[in-house]
């Protein structure tokens, strides 16, 4: 027997028709989706501000197209798309049922909103503590409320903030039963969740070897065949583009990933115990995952309103690059002093672009008396001068901040049709962040990653050969607040030994110069052949502050795999 869970969303902006594919496409028990990026908790509360749903409304949009058959199929939908707003939400979806002539049972989970509360607002990663005033405070909530909901008989359950996982996590505790004490079925069911949970990335989308996937434009989205021992098969519906491959699994299992122990509020999975293998076309058993109990702290996803940004991005070409980019500050200060603002970065890039970013908590300052000032350079400048950006009004921004608060002080509340159920919660069930800590699959079976790349240099002397490092390993990067991680595999014992010898934390800032200032922690995955980094403070403040031009770091794994290393010639292939 085994539940077959379906995502159509990996993010709140993701392919609209995907809930359709998914209920059209095959059969399927239950229909996820993810729109809660941590970004997205702030563009919500922005939104929220201007008097607009503190929800999803494309979530509502798919349900226009599938509500009424997951009804007849007995298809339950589970989806965080409530943000900030379940309750209405919720209501939001019962109006829509009626305007179709349909009469399900919703549900609706809050109990994770902390806005206003008291709480040690000491940052969880790195310390610091907080002195400015919550915009928003969501704590991560697990399953089980998801799992009282579906036992209550809710044909839909709509939640705020709870982890990516437990949109899985929750069904599976619905369907098996399992209690608090089931810690391995439990910590099966995250890593399923999390390698669904962020759509095509696991069915193909974004992979390193993207040439190996058939029709990538058509791209088909990920379901999980979840069982009651935890373990499960990831596949797709038949017909559909994409792969699913021991590959494409492991590069989802690396993305935005910390340690082995991967922290949860149902439960810790133990990423290093993963066994990944292939189940038959488009099919990868994922199995042996050993879960422990969770800690008795749940993270809480705080947002504050920071100041005003405003970026101008300059272009540089022909000779004498660095000499311009000199020319192009020197020009821009001299007519709006640089330490007249509260930060700056500049930052000039291998392709030859100047961003010029400002941030300040006085809006006028970088609004248009910024960026007119340095269009008002074009005449007095560098030779080829000109801007990618017209000169524009400066934006708010917001910082991601992550604190802690014992799980006894949240209680989850489930309301089925608006009647509140007891509480779902048991006394003996621990609760923690939702953790980043995803990792890398490694399998005998998987497929060669030698096929791509640039050209080889063979160095008879030495007995090496000098290729790019993404011939012979797979890359993926992500953000988590103002860390970034890369996770890296490959997909021969005899190729992992060598990168695990080879790739070191210092190793990776010789071949990323830009990584040099920051602290890296490198956790091991033999069982995956993966290595995982945690770039510690790459990205600032968070991606909504970040000035980087790949503020969420999604690039920084292509831009390792580009470098070359010395191979030695058998591992080439």
């Amino acid at each position: 027997m085994t539940l077959r869970i379906a995502n159509c969303s990996g993010f709140y902006g993701d392919r609209l028709s995907a809930a359709r594919e998914m209920v059209e496409g095959g059969p399927i028990d239950v229909l996820t989706g993810d729109w809660l990026a941590e970004l997205t908790m702030l563009i919500l509360a922005g939104n929220r501000l201007k008097g607009r749903p503190g929800y999803a409304p494309t979530f509502l949009r798919q349900m226009e197209d599938v509500l009424g058959p997951c009804l007849d199929k007995s298809i339950k939908i589970v989806t965080n798309a409530g943000g900030l707003d379940p309750a209405g939400c919720a209501e939001a979806v019962h109006d829509l049922a009626t305007r179709l002539g349909a009469s399900p049972t919703i549900a609706h989970i809050t109990g994770d909103d902390l806005t206003g509360h008291p709480l040690d607002l000491t940052n969880a990663d790195t310390g610091e503590r907080l002195a400015a005033t919550p915009l928003t405070a969501n704590a991560y909530l697990g399953g089980r409320p998801i799992a009282a909901a579906l036992s209550a008989g809710a044909d839909i359950v709509v939640t705020g903030r709870v982890t990516d996982a437990a949109l899985v996590t929750g069904p599976g505790i619905w369907r098996y039963g399992w209690g608090p004490d089931d810690l391995d079925p439990l910590a099966g069911s995250v890593v399923a969740g999390h390698i669904i949970e962020c759509g095509c990335q696991a069915t193909g989308g974004n992979y390193a070897f993207f040439q190996d996937v058939p029709d990538l434009a058509h791209c088909g989205f990920p379901l999980a065949e979840l069982r009651a021992d935890g373990s499960a098969v990831i596949t797709k519906h038949p017909g559909t583009g994409g792969l699913v491959s021991v590959g494409t699994v492991t590069a989802q299992l690396v993305y935005e990933l910390g340690s082995p122990r991967y922290l949860g509020p149902d439960v810790v999975a133990r990423f290093d115990t993963i066994t990944l293998s292939s189940d038959g076309p488009d099919r990868v058993l994922v199995s042996g995952v050993r879960g422990e109990p969770p800690p008795d702290t749940l993270k809480v996803a705080v947002n504050y309103l920071a100041g005003y940004r405003n970026t101008m991005t300059l272009v540089l070409t022909g000779l004498d690059v660095q000499a311009k980019a000199r020319a192009a500050e020197e020009a821009l200060w001299a007519r709006i002093p640089r330490d007249s603002f509260d930060e700056v970065d500049v930052t000039l890039t291998d392709a030859g672009l100047l961003r010029i970013t400002v941030m300040d908590a006085d809006r006028h300052r970088t609004g248009r008396a910024f960026s007119s000032a340095v269009v008002e350079t074009g005449l007095a400048s560098y030779p080829g001068f000109y801007a990618l950006t017209p000169p524009g009004d400066a934006s708010p921004y917001g910082v991601y901040w992550p604190v802690l608060v014992p799980a006894s002080e949240v209680r989850p509340r489930v309301f089925v049709n608006g009647k509140e159920l007891p509480d779902p919660s048991p006394a003996s069930e621990g609760a923690t962040g939702a953790a980043s800590t995803a990792r890398a699959p490694s399998n005998p079976g998987a497929q060669a990653t030698g096929q791509h790349g640039g050209p080889e240099v063979v160095d008879r002397r030495q007995g090496v050969v000098r290729v790019p490092l993404g011939r012979i390993a797979g890359a993926r990067s992500g953000d988590k607040g103002g860390n970034a991680n890369l996770g890296v595999w490959t997909d021969t014992q005899e190729r992992y030994d060598w990168l695990a010898a080879y790739l070191t934390p210092d190793t990776l800032r010789s071949l990323l110069p830009a990584l040099a200032p920051h602290r890296i922690d490198r956790h091991e995955l033999p069982n995956l052949k993966a290595l995982n980094f945690v770039i510690h403070g790459l990205l600032g403040r968070g991606v909504a502050a970040s000035p980087r031009m790949d503020p969420q770091a999604k690039a920084l794994g292509e831009e390792l795999r580009a470098r070359e290393v010395d191979l030695p010639p058998h591992l080439r292939g």
